[in-house]
């Protein structure tokens, strides 16, 4: 009874062993926050947060080793860390990925398989890195507003041409009189062929006499 005893909270893993697991785990967590800080730099980005990442991986790495394959261990530890209780609320959903992604890295590092851990932290690095750096999944906006202040006459507007040159739909949203003399100001939503012509049509308002006053806006709508 007590050699079993004894058996649950006698280590049976190498110095060497310990420190080459917990080196690797630290090291691949300091890869991950590396990849956090080039790809995160909005209002959720937080030192604290890279910091405990780097320590996550370790000490899920740690926890792996001291379960080992010990049923006995992992349920102590589970009711020892089940009165913790985490009051802060993740913001940013990419957050909880980095989250999962220090937990993998540290449990891989626990158990030994040092090269999957490394392995696997380039290669997702290295593919969080490519989806930002492409845009990936990022709509691209080719609704506008476009406002401009105009004295010509409405019954034959110069810039509809223009409208139907660069845009696939366009429809007026607003008029508001200026004056007698000072015209309109007119609100137009536009759909565009092209958003790199949002300035060549910018510039073709501009030309014409009687506009003045052109502003063009992405619609976040």
């Amino acid at each position: 009874m007590l050699q079993g005893f004894n058996s649950v909270f006698t280590p049976s893993i190498q110095i060497g062993t310990l420190l080459a697991n917990l080196f690797m785990a630290f090291l691949c967590g300091i890869l991950i926050s590396i990849v956090y800080r080039w790809i995160n730099s909005g209002s959720a980005y937080s030192t604290k947060f890279i910091q405990a990442m780097v320590v996550l991986s370790m000490i899920t790495a740690m926890v792996i080793m001291v379960i080992g394959n010990n049923l006995a261990r992992a349920f102590g530890l589970v009711g020892a860390m089940s009165i913790i209780r985490f009051r802060t609320a993740v913001k940013d959903t990419q957050d909880i990925v980095f989250i999962f992604f220090a937990l993998a890295v540290g449990m891989a590092a626990g158990v030994g398989l040092r090269f999957i851990a490394f392995a696997g932290t380039l290669f997702i690095g290295a593919v969080l890195i490519l989806l930002y750096k492409s845009q990936y999944a990022k709509p691209v906006k080719r609704e506008f507003l476009l406002q401009f202040q105009s004295t010509l006459s409405e019954e034959q507007p110069l810039y509809i041409p223009i409208f139907q040159k660069y845009s696939k739909k366009y429809r007026l949203v607003n008029m508001n009189s200026l004056g007698k003399d000072d015209g309109y100001e007119l609100s137009f939503y536009l759909v565009l062929k092209d958003i790199g012509k949002s300035a060549a049509l910018m510039k073709e308002l501009d030309v014409i006499q009687g506009i003045k006053n052109i502003h063009i806006y992405f619609d976040d709508h």
